[in-house]
């Protein structure tokens, strides 16, 4: 595949998925630089949502691109590259934040959820009902007022649009642990849409 071929590519699909991890191995910089461009928003949007600091998210922003540089031969192409991208970011937000501010992020990592609650992705959601324009500043409000472990999963649901299973690797946990902090994050934020209105 060419490099003209990486920046057609809008949905990337497992043959592509292939050809990026052999571009990544050979530290392509076209292919790089395409990957940057294509992903850029999504990646900072998902720190800035996960750490609730701009200025850690741009140096975690940076750190993830070196990342992926670096270990770029790790991606076998068996999945998604936005959810390996994802959880790089993840990974070095939680030992970032750690160490600046200690146990704040822990509460990703926490395995001991209660049993899974279903989740229903066929009626729509707060956010379909609510997302526009002029209330994109009070859903994020809002969202400040989540634990991370809910706020992560509703930014990579409903704004990032990934699939439950890619979810579940970006967090690095089970698909029914998911599945619970879904139900649990949108059980909890429609109050807070409800308490603006």
């Amino acid at each position: 595949m060419s490099t003209a071929a990486y920046c057609a590519a809008v949905t990337w699909t497992p043959t592509e998925n292939a050809e990026i991890a052999r571009g990544l191995r050979r530290r392509d910089p076209d292919l790089l630089d395409h990957l940057i461009e294509q992903y850029q928003h999504r990646l900072f949007r998902y720190l800035v949502h996960v750490t609730g600091d701009r200025q850690l998210s741009e140096d975690l922003f940076q750190e993830t691109w070196l990342r992926v540089l670096e270990r770029g031969r790790q991606y076998d192409g068996r999945h998604a590259f936005v959810a390996w991208l994802l959880g790089i970011a993840r990974n070095l937000a939680i030992d970032t934040v750690r160490r600046k501010r200690p146990a704040s992020l822990d509460e990703l990592l926490d395995s001991t959820e209660h049993e899974p609650l279903p989740v229903t992705d066929a009626a729509p959601g707060p956010f379909d009902r609510l997302f526009t324009a002029e209330q994109r500043l009070h859903v994020a409000g809002a969202l400040d007022h989540l634990p991370a472990a809910y706020r992560e999963v509703l930014v990579l649901r409903f704004q990032e649009e990934l699939p439950l299973e890619e979810i579940a690797r970006v967090v690095a946990a089970p698909l029914s642990t998911v599945k619970s902090r879904l139900y649990r994050a949108l059980e909890a934020l429609a109050p807070l849409l409800e308490d603006a209105r």
